[in-house]
């Protein structure tokens, strides 16, 4: 590593082995560290964490954290440290195999919170005092301010609240992405706080680097370490029949004046479904867009590349290895044209709502009535968590929701006579789309939710099992503004988990 990438002579020397670094960490300890979905992680600290851990455990000592993060990081950090038996309780979101083990297994402690939440709460003391920060940067500035690397994520609150810090500084990240980074230091504890300044998806508010008390640093990491860069698949025909109904539901709506011809600011999860989407807009003719979401995937950099997409706000990257390499190749261009954020302006709620963004997000399952689980297999078993979909969906302007109707090989439908985890309710969810169609819930009422979706999402394998559940509810329930039979509003998960399908 150049050593103009620690240009702070103090700092520069506090460079120590990951070792010693990760001595400083001690059991009991709250550490927050950095990174966005496989983005902007720590690498070799949290892995020198573990094996210390793990002699400690072999010598009949304890030795677990409290873990913050922003979101999902990678098996360098969840998994070395779940694995070891290392973590007591994580938030507020995850995607590590290993750790959702734990966490399923009853072994691990998990809040699974909003996005938007973490900062604020932590700022509100609700989850303790911060011993230690552990954030990846790509350099440090002479002035000792970090320049952020793939993620910014809650590394503001963690820099500013932590009592330690230890950077890890990376140069497998272009020296470019400085400018890239908008960190806005204007938000204030409740009565106190004032508008944040930002009317357009791509408003520059804030300082492209991180303000970090010098003081409080303890130990600097060299690394040269990829970020986790996972392939997506290409996209499968029930995926872009999902993005073909969406983009003929968004072209109805721009016929009909209730979308402009750009559209509104596009908020979009992560994974093959969403990429699929993605390149559905460019397909379809959409030009001058913009997005204001958490994450950029390899489907928005396609769109930036080929000037469908004009500008993009986020808090992180989810490249593949391909689009990162696209990424460093043209990294002028697109530090133009992206722009990223602290996760508590990328997530939002009153910016969500004012720019007026068209959220799009996955799910596990629906009910009859449109209320969404996008968390819990079978009600109990988390998968990832919610992360910012419930930010985007409570507040944008159109909250889209999209999954194929079944799942495992056809034995589980997608739509349900009533979910068994509530993450989204039916108060905000518009439009829910399979490859089956798209039903607009939108003005409707419960029962006229519940027809539309039978009719339109359902898997022809279901609907006739959900019509007649619906059909006797209407007659029997209890009530008859949401019919529903309690006795047997379950029993299909119930019936997948006793013999292995849904159906009867």
């Amino acid at each position: 590593m150049s050593e103009d990438r620690i240009r702070n002579p103090r700092l520069r020397g506090l460079v120590v082995s990951a070792e010693e670094a990760a001595a400083h960490i001690h059991p009991g300890e709250t550490v927050a560290m950095s990174g966005f979905t496989g983005s902007g992680y720590p690498k070799v600290v949290p892995l020198a964490l573990a094996e210390r851990m793990d002699r400690c455990h072999a010598a009949g000592e304890g030795f677990q954290i409290r873990l913050l993060t922003g979101a999902s990081t990678a098996p360098e950090l969840d998994g070395a440290l779940a694995r070891v038996d290392g973590i007591a309780l994580r938030l507020p979101f995850q995607a590590d195999p290993e750790a959702r083990q734990r966490i399923n297994a009853g072994t691990l402690e998990y809040i699974d919170t909003h996005l938007s939440h973490v900062a604020q709460h932590t700022w509100f003391g609700f989850y303790g005092e911060v011993d230690t920060a552990v954030v990846e940067v790509s350099a440090i500035r002479e002035d000792g301010s970090l320049v952020p690397s793939t993620s910014v994520g809650n590394n503001k609150t963690w820099l500013d609240l932590a009592r330690k810090v230890i950077i890890e500084v990376n140069d497998w990240h272009p020296l470019e992405v400085d400018g890239m980074h908008d960190v806005y230091y204007g938000t204030a504890l409740p009565p106190h706080r004032k508008p944040i300044p930002l009317i357009h998806p791509d408003d520059r508010i804030g300082e492209t680097s991180l303000r970090c008390d010098p003081a409080k640093v303890v130990a600097v990491v060299r690394t040269h370490a990829a970020d986790r860069n996972s392939p997506f698949n290409a996209a499968d025909a029930t995926s872009e029949q999902i993005a073909a109904h969406l983009m003929d539901f968004l072209q109805h709506e721009v016929k009909l004046g209730r979308l402009p011809k750009n559209l509104l600011p596009l908020q979009s999860g992560v994974g093959n479904i969403p990429n699929a989407v993605l390149l559905g807009l460019a397909r379809s003719g959409f030009r001058d867009l913009t997005a204001f979401t958490e994450v950029i995937q390899d489907g928005m950099l396609d769109l930036l590349r080929d000037g469908v997409l004009r500008s993009a706000s986020c808090t992180g990257f989810a490249l593949s290895p391909d689009a990162n390499e696209e990424f460093k190749r043209n990294i002028d261009f697109y530090r133009e044209r992206i722009v990223m954020r602290t996760q508590e302006i990328s997530n939002h709620p009153e910016l969500v709502r004012r720019l007026g963004c068209l959220c799009m997000n996955g799910m596990i399952e629906a009910d009859l009535y449109g209320n969404v689980n996008s968390t819990h297999v079978m009600g109990s078993r988390i998968q990832n968590g919610i992360g910012g979909s419930g930010d985007f969906a409570r507040n944008g302007y159109l909250s889209i929701f999209l999954s194929p109707s079944t799942a495992k090989n056809g034995s589980i439908s997608s739509l349900v006579p009533m979910v068994s985890h509530v993450d989204h309710t039916e108060h905000d969810v518009a439009i829910i789309v399979t490859e089956q169609g798209v039903a607009d819930l939108r003005g409707l009422s419960p029962k006229q939710r519940a027809r539309a979706l039978i009719a339109r999402c359902a898997h022809p394998d279901y609907r006739d099992a959900l019509q007649d559940y619906f059909d006797r509810a209407l007659r029997e329930s209890y009530g008859k503004h949401t019919p529903h039979l309690l006795g047997e509003a379950l029993s299909w998960h119930q019936r997948w988990l006793d013999t292995g399908s849904m159906r009867a």
